[in-house]
């Protein structure tokens, strides 16, 4: 007995030696997981919950699919049995009607299944696109929602790739993967239903494969998910990498740092090599177990076939016949070719998996600056700000700002001054909620400010920065931040106001000059000239400037100085100034140091008090004198 079956106990060794190696292995990982990168925050469950609801407006789609998916598989279903008949037919009788009669059954099944691919891949594209879509938006959105402090905290590159590559990854598994999933494991079950309705003992011997295919994917399902986070992880850290490097690389060849940056880069990128390696180590080794199953199944199906022909063996009432056999080879393929693709498609889902865990890590993120329950709109702004007994910090319990009180009234212009770190720039950041104070009261027109909508305050402040930004497009793009509700000539009369008008006079394409990234065809002083028009022309009623007239030449200096002084009589305006020189007119001069008031007054008054303040002005005073005498 033992001699009849050897080939099959061969095959049956064969699989088992595989299977306890890699038992073996998948214990020994396992208790490693941890160490080796295996630990996950989201179950797949978890995640696949989360994408679902963007699914859900389409469900009518999906019905669609899957109605259509049903007439598609009726190919792989049907087709080996007919085959087996036409078979039959021609070793048999060759009667022409009944060869003829199966053949257009067989065209007619084969062109139903040609149909339904087709129309089933336009209709899952066009809606996984639909889903990508809103989900991009969504996490933009949310984005744009994260405080200062919290986008600090992540870097660009790693935002950037959030919303690109893992989104992407996302979009091929609804156009993808879970269709045909669902698609290939119900040509399983329909092939196994056939199979078993076609020869129970044939049926029986495919069926003893199938708990080492489980095992393997089971196996495979771990190691695969390790690849794909790393890929993710060198992915992330190369895009990171790109966008800080390539955004600095005028100081990366100032300082002929290109070498050292070259080693860094080659090191990110071996990684990313070396993830990429593994997991394709991990599907070459999949896949060819899986096929060196099918290869196995099919040599039983042979041996026994033609044992069961030659000794005219029955077993449980079956009788082997060659229609049998040919039809069952079909069957045997048609059964693995979805088990292999489930395997490359489970790759995919593994890499949408690993994706959507990342994408929700960010919508995860609680923005630590939200609109109060009861938060009002502001349909008007006075002007009038008061500080009382304010406490911040950016780091628990290292103080940056210590009680600092003071108030401002409407129209006035105030001015804060003080050495680095004394706090000058966080004052202006939490006027604007950009940041949330840990004590006391920011009152705007005696309301707390945590008590009116963010983007209600927001839209009466405007904002002048040391750093101008501007995005790529044109002057006029630039000045309105795309409301297209202004028009030329209020643009330009923005521009005139701040004196800008007379570098965009002389440019080629004048409002619609092109400004390439950041604004580096413009030079600093007319970055500095287009922010404080794009600030005018959106007429708030509390102006903020922060260092605006630093490392700007003399000569715009005395553009941005006329500009300011036509600017204070807007509203009221906030500075922080580096040359003391630009705000000896204002009402109010705050002295900081270490987070606290030193004193306040105007510049006379200050001067007289012969305080800090004198003995910054003096200071500069002496500094510029000797760079005078130097000329």
């Amino acid at each position: 007995m033992f001699q009849e079956y050897y080939p099959l106990w061969i095959i049956g060794s064969i699989i088992g030696l595989i299977s306890a190696i890699f038992i073996l292995a998948y214990a020994l990982i396992k208790d490693k997981k941890k160490a080796l990168g295996f630990e996950r925050n989201m179950k797949d469950g978890e995640l696949l919950k989360r994408l679902i609801v963007y699914a859900k407006p389409y469900w009518l789609n999906f019905v669609i699919v899957g109605f259509i998916m049903i007439l598609s598989i009726s190919y792989d279903i049907l087709s080996p049995f007919l085959i087996g008949k036409i078979q039959g037919v021609v070793k048999d009788s060759f009667e022409i009607p009944a060869l003829v009669k199966y053949l257009i059954a067989y065209g007619v099944i084969l062109i139903v299944s040609l149909l339904g691919t087709y129309f089933q891949a336009i209709i899952l594209q066009k809606t996984g696109q639909k889903i990508i879509s809103h989900l991009r938006e969504d996490l933009f959105t949310h984005i744009e929602r994260l405080s200062h402090n919290q986008l600090n905290s992540i870097p660009v590159g790693k935002l950037v790739t959030r919303v690109t590559n893992d989104t992407n990854a996302i979009s091929n598994m609804f156009t993808n993967v879970l269709v045909n999933l669902v698609k290939n494991s119900f040509i399983i079950i329909g092939v196994l239903v056939a199979m078993l309705l076609l020869n129970y003992e044939l049926t029986l011997m495919v069926l003893c494969f199938v708990p080492f295919i489980v095992l393997f994917t089971l196996i495979f399902r771990k190691f695969s998910r390790k690849a794909y986070r790393k890929v993710k992880d060198g992915t992330t850290d190369i895009n990171t990498f790109l966008s800080e490097n390539i955004s600095g690389m005028k100081i990366i060849q100032i300082f002929n740092r290109e070498d050292k940056k070259v080693e860094d880069f080659e090191k990110k990128n071996g990684y990313l090599k070396k993830a990429r390696n593994q997991e394709i180590l991990v599907f070459s080794i999949f896949r060819p177990l899986v096929y060196m199953l099918y290869i196995s199944s099919v040599l039983c199906l042979f041996f026994l076939g033609a044992k069961g022909y030659i000794d005219d063996v029955h077993f449980l009432g079956q009788t082997i016949t060659s229609e049998v056999i040919v039809s069952f080879y079909m069957y045997i393929s048609t059964f693995f070719n979805p088990i292999q693709n489930l395997a490359e498609q489970f790759n995919v889902l593994q890499s949408a998996f690993a994706s959507a865990e990342k994408i929700f890590t960010i919508f995860d993120i609680d923005p630590e600056l939200k609109d109060a329950e009861d938060a009002i709109e502001l349909d008007h702004v006075e002007g009038n700000i008061e500080f009382k007994d304010v406490w911040f910090s950016y780091i628990p319990d290292e103080w940056v700002l210590k009680g600092v009180s003071f108030s401002v009234k409407a129209k006035q212009t105030v001015a804060f001054v003080g050495s680095t770190g004394s706090g000058k720039s966080t004052i202006l950041s939490l006027i604007c909620r950009n940041y949330d104070f840990q004590k006391g009261e920011i009152l705007i027109d005696g309301i707390d400010i945590r008590k009116i909508k963010i983007s209600s305050l927001r839209r009466h402040f405007g904002q002048m920065l040391q750093d101008v930004f501007l995005f790529s497009g044109t002057i006029r793009s630039n000045i309105v931040l795309r409301e297209e509700s202004f028009s030329d000539e209020e643009v330009m009369k923005a521009c005139e106001y701040v004196n800008a008008d007379k570098f965009i006079h002389k440019l080629a394409g004048g409002l619609n000059e092109e400004v390439r990234e950041r604004g580096n065809n413009f030079s600093a002083g007319q970055r500095q000239l287009l922010s404080f028009a794009r600030t005018i022309i959106h007429k708030p009623e509390v102006m903020i400037l922060d260092e605006a007239t630093a490392n700007i030449d003399t000569e715009t200096e005395l553009l941005i100085q006329d500009s300011l002084e036509k600017m204070m009589n807007i509203g009221t305006m906030l500075m922080v100034a580096h040359r003391l020189s630009t705000i000896q007119h204002a009402d109010n001069i705050i002295v900081l140091s270490h987070g606290e008031i030193l004193e306040q007054g105007s510049h006379n008054e200050l001067l007289k008090k012969k305080g800090r303040y004198f003995e910054l002005y003096t200071l500069q005073y002496h500094k510029n004198q000797l760079l005078n005498s130097h000329i």
